[in-house]
């Protein structure tokens, strides 16, 4: 493709994703896709086509076989999971990354990309109001940084064991502490950085779901009693299932007593960090060791763009860095060299993303979209909560944007309030006017409402308030 075919094939595309996300906003096309398993693989070639295609062609299949088999995340409509905006200032950026096909090895490999990173990282490091001792560096996921973060705890507790006989030369075990709502990624972070599930401790919590400082005080003692090394706590604000907040004062003053690694998983929650109104959630943040925010997930920058933050850089480094002759330069005295802030070599150009979402929608719109999500998620609660005689019931506070909703008809509990759960939140699936997520709290189903794309206004969420009244008389008759 040339640089001429691609302009007029770019202006096709361009066109054709603005079509789709008017189309969707619309709320034209079915949330959820109906595809079956298998179906989009039966509909395309065995095999790559010999001879160039022309692209008029590619769109056509864009359209009659790839968006079928699509979920709408980009839906006013979209309630499930977390919100995973991509707002178009951002694919723009995202564009840009892609066509600059910068590979960032070094900074000589691309001065650009890590300057931007950067200036980026400490722009939303502002916002968040994070101390200035912290800098950022944007990882592919959550769970890329957290097993960042648990490779680095490790290796500060055994004085670098990696570089000598790694943690079979280590003779005491190595204990790692997280909620029992923790994010499930964390389990997996424990495990491959080489804790071993039997080290993963998960940490009681209170009513509100939040982890309970007492009870990981105790655990902590236990731990220490049978000759163990307390080496991290994983604190969340904002779990995955009910956007619980875990007290980070008193955690990170047990941290700071004991000499542990405290991550902050904040990659959900720390979105609303950009509302002073909302810091206190994370009072005591400046005790982390490190933290990650998603601006990926409610801030509206495309996937991937996960950012890690830390308090000692140079101990990262030292724990990630590889320098092979070919990667040395005469700059690396004195530039960065994001190589060494993870676990990749190369990294695209993703700052581009968050600079271009920035720029163009600026902190006070930012900010408008995310209290205008709180206060959504304020009138469905109370919505909810008046209609406890019809059975509905919120399950969890709403500290964020997602509510946890059961409808408990009288009489029906155990197995048979499961099967009601289900048939409720299917016949809305089903339905293809919204999208929301069963899940399972204390052992039973109930419904997760995730508010936050970028396009869902109140009428949006009355409406699905409407559905779900509906599947509800539906599911019972």
């Amino acid at each position: 493709m040339t640089p001429e075919e691609f302009r007029r094939a770019g202006h096709e595309l361009i066109d054709w994703i603005a079509d789709y996300r008017t189309r969707v906003e619309g709320g034209a096309t079915p949330v959820l896709s109906s595809a079956r398993p298998g179906e989009l693989r039966a509909a395309l070639p065995d095999a790559a086509p010999q001879d160039p295609e022309p692209f008029a062609a590619i769109l056509r299949d864009l359209d009659a076989l790839i968006l079928p088999a699509c979920t709408h995340w980009q839906s006013p409509n979209f309630f499930g999971y977390f919100p995973s905006n991509s707002a178009l200032a951002a694919v723009l950026g995202d564009v840009a990354s892609t066509g600059l096909a910068q590979l960032g090895l070094n900074w000589q490999a691309s001065p650009a990309l890590t300057e931007l990173e950067e200036v980026t990282t400490d722009w939303l490091r502002q916002l968040l109001d994070l101390p200035a001792t912290f800098r950022g560096v944007i990882q592919g996921t959550a769970s890329e940084a957290t097993l960042v973060a648990l490779i680095c705890a490790r290796e500060r507790a055994t004085g670098y064991a990696a570089a000598h006989g790694g943690l079979q030369s280590v003779p005491r075990p190595l204990v790692v502490y997280a909620s029992a709502h923790s994010h499930s990624s964390v389990a997996k972070a424990a495990q491959l950085a080489g804790f071993g599930h039997e080290q993963l401790h998960l940490v009681p919590t209170d009513e509100t779901y939040a982890m309970r400082p007492e009870a990981l005080a105790s655990a902590i003692g236990q731990d220490l009693a049978r000759g163990a090394v307390p080496c991290a706590i994983v604190a969340t604000t904002g779990t995955t299932g009910t956007t619980a907040i875990d007290p980070l004062e008193p955690v990170g003053a047990l941290a700071a007593r004991h000499g542990i690694w405290l991550h902050v998983d904040s990659a959900m929650g720390g979105s609303a960090m950009i509302l002073p109104e909302c810091r206190g959630l994370w009072a005591g943040i400046e005790r982390a060791d490190s933290i990650v925010v998603n601006p990926h997930k409610w801030l509206g920058a495309s996937f991937d763009c996960s950012v890690y933050y830390l308090r000692d850089v140079q101990h990262l480094v030292r724990v990630m860095s590889t320098n092979p002759s070919y990667l040395q330069t005469a700059a690396d005295e004195v530039t960065t060299s994001y190589r060494d802030w993870g676990i990749p070599l190369g990294r695209r150009m993703r700052a581009l993303k968050l600079w271009f979402l920035m720029r163009a929608e600026g902190v006070g719109r930012l900010q408008a979209r995310l209290r205008r999500d709180l206060t959504h998620a304020r009138w469905l609660a109370a919505k909810i909560d008046a209609a406890a005689d019809d059975g509905w019931r919120r399950l969890a506070p709403v500290p964020l944007q997602t509510l946890c909703v059961r409808h408990e008809p009288p009489g029906v509990a155990g197995e048979a309030l499961d099967a009601h759960t289900l048939a409720w939140v299917g016949r809305v699936n089903d339905s293809g006017r919204a999208c929301l997520t069963p899940s399972q709290l204390d052992g039973r189903w109930m419904v997760r409402v995730s508010l936050g794309v970028e396009s869902t206004e109140r009428p949006h969420v009355e409406a699905l308030w409407r559905l779900m009244q509906g599947a509800v008389r539906g599911a019972t008759r």
